[in-house]
């Protein structure tokens, strides 16, 4: 499509070419930034470099960075690239460190116990490959859960010959208790581990983790948390969590740079798991033990500070008020509607940024097919386990103007 055909179909859409696809960032004065003015997102917005072509409503697979970011990870990399090895035989552990222990901070862990990795699926990959796992061991995860992780559960499986016992996830339960039913139905006596999504990547819907985690050690059984989408997205302390083992993706909500992910381990459970990649030292009592990777983007780590940073000037609560605000504002508007189904609870304490939707009419790959190619509004399909429809994931600088096109785009394909 030529520029003067998409700026004829956006004019079909009733979208104009100014303040709603601004492409040029613009600094943010922090120091002249009320978060009490009305157009206080919107100048939040200028300081990201938003792409014209169309609206994007897939910030859940990786959130670009602000300019702000951006521009001190490239500064980070002009800097490792000049000092070389110097920097890297002198100061990059040190660094990341720092970095994971500021990340410690914001989650409410020890920084002890976390550790920075390339994202959620290595994070958990490398407790479930390092599981001091028996033949006729049991694990337990969701058919909601991640398809890589679940995949690497049956990689176990052939490896040492355990059990792998999957469940469904209610999507609009009456409850917390019919969430934890589901898990503690399937515990066995073989039950070492189960693997609980702390939000349903393919649904927005936030699982009361911390009761499962109560019901599960209770039985003698282990939990780790799949929080790919948790962190930067909304506020928790990992302590009162209570979970054992914790991953997350930080290019994700965050906004950190591609290549930036956490694991969390309960301090007393590091020495449990034998890690993937051997480190230098296998005498090493500390987290760092798990997650040696050798030489690695280390520019990606500093930038993990600065991301912080961002979000700390905006505030963590502010920030899920502001993501639970955008996604509530378009499901409220169709969740009745004739033809539509919302596929995200509606209680506030079990949604935030994360809405899937769908209209009955489409297939979920034709679905996101027409909203793209015809409403240039991007999304993502999601067609299993249960779910039909398309994942919608807006973020801070989304304007409610975009999702208003969404809102109507819907209820026109809708009929």
């Amino acid at each position: 499509m030529n520029k003067r055909s998409f700026l004829k179909s956006l004019a079909a859409l009733g979208i104009g070419t100014g303040a709603i696809f601004e492409s040029k960032a613009k600094p943010l004065s922090w120091k002249n930034l009320d978060f009490g003015s009305a157009d206080v997102w919107d100048q939040i917005r200028n300081g990201y470099r938003i792409k014209p072509d169309y609206i994007n409503l897939e910030n859940g697979y990786y959130c670009f960075l602000p300019e702000e970011t951006l521009e001190k990870y490239i500064e980070h990399i002009r800097e490792v690239n000049y000092q070389a090895s110097f920097y890297m035989r002198g100061v990059q552990v040190e660094n990341k460190a720092k970095s994971a222990a500021m990340l410690a901070e914001l989650v409410g862990a020890s920084s002890e116990e976390v550790v920075l990795t390339r994202n959620t699926t290595e994070s958990l990959d490398l407790i479930i490959s390092g599981y001091p796992w028996k033949a006729g061991d049991e694990a337990v995860f969701a058919y909601q859960d991640y398809g890589s992780m679940q995949t690497m559960f049956e990689l176990a499986s052939k490896r040492w010959g355990i059990k792998t016992v999957k469940v469904n996830i209610p999507m609009h339960p009456e409850n917390d208790e019919e969430i934890v039913e589901v898990y503690r139905k399937a515990i066995t006596p073989d039950t070492r581990l189960i693997m609980v999504p702390h939000i349903v990547n393919i649904t927005g819907h936030i699982l009361p983790v911390r009761k499962i985690a109560a019901m599960a050690h209770e039985r003698g059984v282990e939990i780790m948390l799949d929080g790919a989408h948790a962190v930067g997205h909304f506020t928790f302390k990992m302590h009162e969590l209570d979970c054992d083992y914790y991953g997350s993706s930080l290019h994700k909500w965050l906004s950190v740079p591609l290549g930036a992910g956490m694991l969390y381990v309960k301090k007393e459970k590091i020495s449990k798991i034998q890690p993937l990649l051997a480190p230098f030292d296998m005498n090493l009592k500390t987290i760092g033990y798990l997650n040696h990777i050798g030489t690695h983007p280390v520019a990606t780590d500093l930038a993990v500070i600065n991301a912080i940073e961002f979000q700390n000037k905006i505030g963590a609560k502010r920030k899920e008020e502001r993501l639970r605000f955008l996604q509530k504002y378009w499901s409220d508007q169709v969740r009745n509607h004739p033809g539509i189904q919302v596929n995200t609870p509606i209680a506030d304490d079990r949604c935030c940024g994360i809405g899937n939707v769908w209209v009955e009419r489409f297939a979920p790959a034709e679905m996101g097919k027409t909203l793209m190619e015809k409403y240039k509004i991007f999304t993502a399909p999601i067609d299993g386990a249960g779910v039909r429809g398309v994942r919608v994931s807006p973020n801070i600088y989304t304007s409610t103007a975009e999702l208003d096109q969404l809102v109507k785009a819907l209820k026109e394909m809708a009929g």
